[in-house]
């Protein structure tokens, strides 16, 4: 079967399937700040991972370590390696929704293109991936979270630990 030429002719519609591409082209582009911004957290949350890690392989090594710091430290490692999988879990269910966003545009296009008629698929992408998006957003909110009880944490422990008090 031909494709229709009929579209071509017809600005508005033309016009019409443009403007309903940019909305999902919106949210690609916030999609892709979170992706970036989430990788560097990521990045800093695997550095913070590694730096505990060697500070705990140190400890074992001293003659005499500190039980007190041993525990502070593995309670870090273990705020560290939760942030981490928060932040792996929310760049994987970005991604996902970033695909499905530019799966949408694509289906615009193609629906327009072809005269078709299927609202359903439309509405079922834009309902995945802003459930996706919505979904991402509840981990890195759960991801600050543990950060913020990582830093009170740590917090405590120096205080706790301040030669000068």
């Amino acid at each position: 079967m031909p494709v229709p030429i009929t579209f071509l002719r017809d600005v508005p519609g033309a016009l019409a399937a443009f403007s309903a591409m940019v909305t999902p082209a919106i949210l690609v582009s916030a999609c892709g700040a979170l992706v970036l911004t989430t990788s560097q957290r990521l990045s800093r949350s695997l550095e913070r991972v590694r730096a505990v890690a060697a500070a705990l392989r140190s400890l074992r090594d001293a003659a005499a370590p500190a039980a007190d710091e041993h525990g502070y430290l593995t309670q870090q490692l273990l705020f560290a390696a939760r942030r981490a999988k928060l932040l792996q879990k929310a760049m994987t269910v970005l991604y996902l929704a970033l695909g499905t966003f530019v799966g949408t545009i694509v289906v615009i296009g193609a629906i327009e293109a072809l005269a078709l008629t299927a609202a359903w698929l439309l509405t079922g992408l834009a309902l995945a991936g802003s459930g996706m998006f919505f979904y991402a957003s509840v981990l890195l909110i759960q991801e600050s979270r543990v950060a913020l009880r990582d830093v009170g944490s740590e917090t405590d422990y120096l205080v706790q630990h301040n030669p000068l008090a």
